[in-house]
């Protein structure tokens, strides 16, 4: 079909989908406050509903005082009965799919719910709502005219008593609409291989041959994948292989630390990078205007939203709120419920507003994932700010990274001890860890206080991790490829002692 023809059959279909968008955009608490209202209806024969009563519940204060914060844990027995094939637990629908997910702070596999409402209603409507924003953004898109190169499970799909278990980006591809597999590469029977290192060599030498014109993967797994491409054909940059790729559609971890080896490998200024926020509970949130870090929440996907004010968080003050109280700047911790059974659910991610006009957002990090050792509160979007800058004014460039804490003993004051492995080191490691010092200083007020003259924390400590230090960490554990992470801070040394044990 003549690409004209396309683009004005999407720019149809994507002009239908911006009037409900703008629903939300102007009425954003009545739009969540019905949304709320029909989960509760639909939910209320289940036997979560039941126990709650979600039949009389009439407001959101009802919800509540009745229902409960959860997380994973609190819901893994009625998950685990979900999965043996019982249903009517905490939706209404059979639950067929199950999205395998270890996170990076748990050894133990997590199983989330993913039902069909959440598949078309959530998954696939946040896909074509991305598609639509890109469009309407740039009329003159030849994203039609190739194909769509995605990076996502490594892993199979796994049957067992009539449900089915994997990684969420290869359920995604088990249900893809034909119409989605004809324009992505590389082939489904390609993209769902386990072994992740065979898999990236025969995407390589698939993907090479097609007219790739958009990218949509995690930023660390596709670098590798662009590195082996570069590696194949020796060309100078990604354009002499694809010269009419145009756009990155990237999530799972911050973009910041690759921001500038992508660029080095796409090195034109009209090259376009959009963001998406997604997880295995739901897609949240999408980047709707070129050249912007913000993020607008999807308020129409069967998610409704709450927040936890991080400086509450976890203590006797702890409050929640719903949408319409969050503040600009503010730190939250998510709390969903959503279209797959999952009630007032602590997802462990961590976000700040930057417009509640509409509502923008930007991911900060992770409930377990900062380090508050002493009062300091480091979250990754101060590692990562810093971490930045300072590259540049070094002239490094890192490929990953992570920070525990070095505990006090008897006098000795405490610290922060980083392994950072570098596709380019610092000429001067002493002035890169002092910079670093500095820089979380100027982004950090709590950071600053306890390090001023070393009132609670030392200078902090940071190693050279060797080549592929933390592909071998990941390979070793079984982590390789799809959306497994590195953890960057944790308040634990254990991630930190493998990883100096296997620099070593």
């Amino acid at each position: 079909m003549p690409i004209p023809i396309v683009n004005s059959i999407a720019s149809w279909f994507l002009k239908k989908r911006f009037h409900q968008i703008e629903l939300f955009l102007k009425y954003p608490v009545e739009v969540q406050e019905e949304l709320l209202h029909n989960l509760l209806l639909k939910a209320k024969t289940t036997e979560i509903g039941i126990q709650y009563d979600f039949g009389s519940i009439k407001s959101y204060r009802e919800f509540t005082e009745r229902v409960p914060i959860t997380t994973y844990e609190e819901n893994e027995a009625r998950i685990e009965r979900a999965r043996r094939g019982e249903s009517n637990i905490f939706w209404p629908k059979p639950i067929k799919w199950f999205a395998k997910s270890s996170g990076t702070t748990n050894a133990k596999s997590k199983f989330i719910p993913v039902s069909q409402e959440s598949l078309e209603n959530c998954h696939y409507a946040a896909s074509k709502d991305l598609l639509c924003m890109y469009l309407n953004n740039n009329p003159d898109s030849q994203l039609f005219l190739g194909k769509g190169l995605r990076l996502g499970g490594s892993k199979e799909l796994y049957e067992e008593n009539g449900t089915v278990f994997g990684d969420l980006s290869a359920i995604l591809i088990d249900n893809m609409p034909f119409w989605a597999e004809f324009s992505s590469t590389p082939s489904n029977e390609i993209s769902l291989m386990a072994n992740w290192e065979v898999k990236m060599q025969a995407i390589v030498n698939e993907t090479i041959k097609e007219n790739v014109t958009s990218l949509a993967g995690v930023p660390s797994w596709m670098l590798v994948l662009l590195n082996n491409v570069m590696e194949s054909t020796g060309a100078k940059d990604l354009f002499e292989i694809w010269p009419n790729l145009e756009v990155y559609f990237h999530g799972g971890v911050s973009f910041e630390p690759y921001l500038d080896q992508y660029r080095k490998l796409l090195p034109r200024d009209d090259f376009k990078y959009y963001e998406i926020y997604n997880a295995s509970e739901g897609f949240f949130a999408i980047q709707d205007q070129n050249h912007s870090n913000d993020l607008l929440l999807m308020l129409d996907y069967g998610i409704f939203y709450e927040f936890i004010p991080m400086s509450t968080y976890g203590t006797p003050e702890q409050k929640v709120i719903p949408l319409s109280e969050v503040e600009k700047d503010e730190n939250y911790a998510i709390v969903i419920s959503t279209n797959a059974g999952l009630w007032r659910y602590k997802i462990g991610d961590t976000v700040r507003f930057t417009s509640v006009s509409p509502y923008r957002i930007r991911v900060t990090g992770r409930t377990k994932h900062h380090i508050n050792v002493f009062g300091e509160e480091l979250i990754i979007e101060n590692a990562e700010t810093a971490l930045r800058k300072v590259s540049k004014l070094t002239q490094t460039e890192i490929v990953d990274y992570t920070v525990a804490p070095i505990f006090m003993k008897g006098r000795e004051k405490g610290a922060h001890e980083w392994i950072i492995e570098f596709k380019t080191p610092p000429k001067d490691f002493e002035t890169f860890t002092m910079l670093l010092d500095k820089s979380l200083q100027e982004v950090n007020s709590d950071y600053e206080a306890k390090r001023f003259n070393n009132t609670t924390l030392n200078a902090p400590k940071v190693h050279c991790g060797r080549e592929k230090l933390f592909y071998d960490w990941l390979k070793k554990n079984n982590k390789l490829g799809g959306q497994h992470k590195v953890p960057r801070l944790s308040n634990s040394r254990e991630y930190i002692e493998e990883l100096l044990s296997l620099n070593n």
